[in-house]
């Protein structure tokens, strides 16, 4: 290993290598024919790989399908290949980047591209994409399949005044019916496609539909030059249709989530249609030459749909109470996602239900993506009958009026017993003092022996001993295991008093940030909070409020638990990586791996995410859900031992004092003492 690198500089580039031949391999397998795995699943890779090395060649390079069996010619019009969005949150990034807001929006249609080429208004050749420069000619099959108009009707021009020269471009497709009237051995309609329409004796292309979404004029060996007559992409789709030409279907969306809209609509009927579509195209009315000629054109991208997502109705909403804050919850007709069931889908907050206009009745597109809880994401339509949201007017517990800030509804007052008893819960929970259980809080909170933290840290034995037949063992027990934890890291010790919309992993973007210390945190303004990366304005004014009222409190509690907080060392080898723990380690705790990461500048995550950069489990070869996400999104999963050893080597090469994670026993240490500036 050269001196000054980490493991992770090692094993990010060896798994960007690994990942681009897998892609690479899965697109020869796509264009022969038997692909291996869904689009979904490619997609994943495929953003993996942007993430691990955006630089990659294979960003700027076209697939390639040509076959050795047919003469080669120049396309016309390029042939690059589209970016792509597979959720609507994707998509609305790219929207919002575009210099326009009027949106052509096509089926994505799920067949093989071809460009039929004209001089003087006379089929002459057909093209298949190829490198995107040069293609097989099939004309001799093209010219068998349905669409493909032989001879254009009337002249071509601003003034009608020559015939065209130029080409037309398509997708060949089989029609599901014909799939299952003539070609059930196939495993579907594009496969089918895409053998026939390279057969030496052209044999069966008479079954093939060519439909036909784009048109230039041109001629061989010329640089490409756009659209000459056409105003824009709409007159484009007209001339097409008034040629005879079949043409995809389309319409034209006015903002972003008019499209995601248009496309839980398409997802919906998508099962009644003849011919598949995996998304929708989507580009602006004005024509741009040179954005076309571009590899990867910018003001287009592909639309995906996504087997993680469904129409359901929405029937009914519950509001689920944690703490003061009161969440919907909908009730939904059942639909399958990603092999669950879903009956339940999270609306997030009275706001999502106000953007989106939901109502009792309301049509609506889920989604389930990873780990997350399902949720939906946009309205299709609201049908005649459908009913306003009813919401909570006062709290459940206290009968204080709750108070509606959009992005929460919650009881706004700081006594509220439902507040405190959970603030307890989350703390135990955070310190995972498994002996304090949610009865035994609970007890405890009402028989007034512990309302706030502090409370918990000046019990005696006796007192918990008495709680409802505990007993002087498990008693003894529950507080030796309590206050055992002397070491807490900064974040998770702010997430443990239940800040509304502050967790851990929240808190830890702070520290990173550089609020390394509790003083930083109480001496922070509002705006200084709200300059950080996802926290607004209101999450960091409920933060700043939040900590002048908990100050006392967590000074009290500092003060009898003498806990020490810990900061990840700035710059440390792990800055900017992630890790999740999952499945049971043999030599050290979790909390202590967790604590290695933090301490080494890293972040702990509790789920499989795209940008999780480590998962680590003793159970590599298992198919477990996090196993397979991370498989899917091209994740590195470790193991223990690895992991382990990726610490050891960051702590070297940092110069780090720590203590060694594991003894030469192979035992976990007894106290893992990190020097990590502690306070």
């Amino acid at each position: 290993m050269s001196a000054g690198k980490t493991d992770t500089e090692f094993v990010m580039p060896k798994r960007a290598a690994a990942l681009e031949r897998e892609i690479r391999r899965h697109q020869h397998l796509y264009y022969a024919g038997s692909p291996e795995i869904p689009d979904a699943q490619f997609d994943a890779m495929w953003d993996r790989l942007k993430e691990l090395d955006p630089d990659n060649a294979l960003f700027s390079e076209i697939n390639s399908e040509a076959d050795a069996g047919f003469p080669k010619e120049y396309h016309l019009i390029p042939m690059g290949s589209q970016d792509k969005a597979a959720d609507p949150d994707e998509f609305l990034a790219w929207a919002g980047k575009m210099p326009f807001t009027e949106f052509v929006v096509e089926y994505k249609l799920d067949g093989a591209s071809l460009e039929l080429q004209y001089e003087n208004g006379r089929f002459v050749k057909a093209v298949t994409r190829g490198d995107g420069r040069i293609g097989d000619d099939i004309t001799a099959n093209a010219a068998r399949m349905s669409g493909v108009v032989h001879e254009l009707p009337g002249k071509f021009g601003p003034s009608g005044e020559q015939p065209f020269n130029g080409a037309v471009r398509g997708e060949v497709l089989m029609r599901r019916s014909v799939h299952r009237q003539f070609f059930r051995d196939k495993a579907n309609c594009r496969n089918a496609a895409n053998g026939i329409m390279k057969r030496k004796d052209g044999s069966g292309c008479e079954k093939l539909d060519v439909i036909c979404y784009d048109g230039a004029s041109g001629t061989p060996g010329s640089p490409f030059t756009g659209n000459a007559p056409f105003a824009d992409e709409l007159e484009k789709l007209d001339w097409l249709a008034e040629c005879g030409f079949s043409v995809v279907p389309f319409t034209v969306c006015s903002g972003g989530n008019a499209v995601v809209q248009y496309r839980a609509r398409v997802m919906e009927k998508r099962p009644e249609m003849d011919f598949d579509i995996d998304g929708l195209v989507v580009k602006g009315r004005e024509i741009d030459p040179a954005d076309l000629s571009r590899s990867r054109p910018e003001k287009q991208i592909a639309f995906k749909f996504s087997l993680e997502e469904a129409v359901s109705v929405l029937r009914a909403v519950e509001w689920s109470e944690s703490g003061v804050t009161y969440t919907p919850v909908a009730s939904i007709d059942p639909v399958r996602l990603a092999g669950t069931v879903v009956r339940r889908a999270s609306l997030a907050n009275p706001n999502v239900i106000a953007e989106m206009n939901l109502k009792i009745g309301s049509r609506v597109l889920v989604t389930k993506r990873g780990e997350i809880i399902p949720k939906i994401i946009a309205l299709v339509e609201n049908p005649p009958g459908s009913a306003e949201i009813p919401a909570p007017a006062v709290c459940s517990v206290c009968g204080t009026a709750l108070r509606n800030e959009g992005t929460r509804l919650y009881c706004p007052n700081p006594e509220c017993p439902k507040l405190l008893l959970h603030r307890l819960e989350k703390w135990i929970n955070v310190l995972s003092v498994r002996e304090f259980g949610e009865n035994l809080l609970r007890r405890l909170f009402e028989s007034g022996t512990a309302r706030r933290i502090s409370d918990l840290y000046t019990l005696t034995a006796e007192q918990l001993a008495s709680v409802d037949r505990m007993g002087d063992l498990r008693a003894a027990k529950a507080l030796r295991s309590l206050r055992s934890k002397k070491e807490i890291s900064l974040a998770a010790f702010i997430a443990g008093f239940d800040i509304e919309g502050i967790g851990e992993t929240m808190t830890e973007k702070l520290v990173q940030a550089g609020f390394d210390t509790l003083d930083k945190f109480f001496a922070a303004s509002a705006d200084s909070f709200a300059a950080v990366y996802q926290f607004g304005s209101v999450l960091a004014e409920t933060l700043v409020s939040s900590l002048a009222q908990l100050r006392p409190e967590m000074e009290r509690v500092l003060a009898l638990s003498g806990i020490r907080l810990l900061s990840p060392v700035p710059g440390g080898a792990f800055a900017g990586q992630s890790f999740c723990f999952t499945g049971e380690l043999l030599t050290v705790k979790r909390a202590e791996a967790e604590k290695y990461v933090r301490s080494l500048g890293g972040a702990v995550k509790t789920s499989v995410t795209k940008d999780l950069s480590f998962l680590v489990t003793n159970d590599t070869g298992t198919g477990s859900a996090k196993n397979r996400r991370a498989a899917e999104l091209g994740i590195p999963v470790l193991a223990e031992e690895a992991f382990l050893q990726m610490v050891k080597s960051a702590q070297e090469t940092a110069g780090s004092r720590a203590q060694d994670p594991v003894r030469k026993s192979g035992k976990p240490a007894d106290s893992p003492q990190m020097e990590l500036g502690m306070e």
